[in-house]
């Protein structure tokens, strides 16, 4: 088994680094993360799948799709993954199977893995997600990458992201005349008024600052200074 995998990794490496640079100029110029191995753990499939995406269509795109195939089997390493790797791998050699696209494969790979499981570690993360210190910029990305694949949205999506804001964001959005009815109107609106909020803290800061450097000139000076 292992040396299947050391022969995989070198041929992949080879035509990666030729077919890749053939099948697109930008690739061939861009750093691209190879993904990193997956040992069948659900809630990291998501991640493993979207990695290899990238990484195919900026350096793999001329390979064959049994090419591409070997290329992603090569990261899949370790705890129950290795078993469904073996049988894979006796599938493809002896013919049982022909995959159309990795795109077909790549689905397979994540019924096997993800499943319900996925989306219950999703929904636990989104459940535990609190703005704290957070722009809300910075919240809103996180719990749009948490919502994604939990199960959550509608009603119960906007419930829990009124739940991980910050109190004060919250209690005015939903004072307002219009409060925001979509999630989406609740990303925007907590947005701009949290950013609105922290500029307004940032010009406070910024005229005490000034008062304070002027208390601090003698008063002969401060007259002297005056229009």
């Amino acid at each position: 088994m292992q040396a299947q995998i050391q022969a995989l990794l070198a041929a992949a490496g080879g035509a990666g680094g030729e077919r890749g640079a053939v099948g697109s100029n930008m690739g061939s110029h861009m750093e691209v993360a190879k993904p990193a191995i997956f040992n069948g753990e659900a809630g990291r499939v998501g991640g493993f799948i979207t990695a290899c995406r990238l990484y195919i269509k900026m350096r793999l795109r001329g390979n064959t799709v049994e090419e591409q195939v070997q290329w992603v089997l090569t990261y899949v390493q370790g705890g129950s993954a290795d078993v469904w790797k073996e049988n894979i791998m006796e599938e493809l050699e002896s013919g049982e199977v022909e995959y159309e696209s990795v795109e077909e494969f790549l689905t397979i790979l994540k019924k096997e893995f993800g499943g319900g499981e996925e989306e219950s570690v999703k929904a636990a993360e989104l459940r535990k997600l609190e703005q704290g210190g957070k722009t809300m910029e910075e919240f809103v990305r996180e719990f749009k990458r948490a919502a994604r694949g939990s199960g959550y949205e509608g009603r119960p999506l906007v419930e829990e992201f009124k739940r991980g804001m910050n109190g004060g964001i919250r209690r005015k959005l939903m004072e307002a005349e219009n409060p925001p009815v979509s999630i989406e109107n609740w990303y925007r609106r907590a947005t701009a008024l949290d950013r609105n909020w922290r500029e307004s803290r940032r010009e406070e800061e910024r005229l005490r600052g000034k008062k304070e450097t002027i208390g601090s000139v003698p008063k002969q000076e401060q007259r002297q200074n005056l229009p």
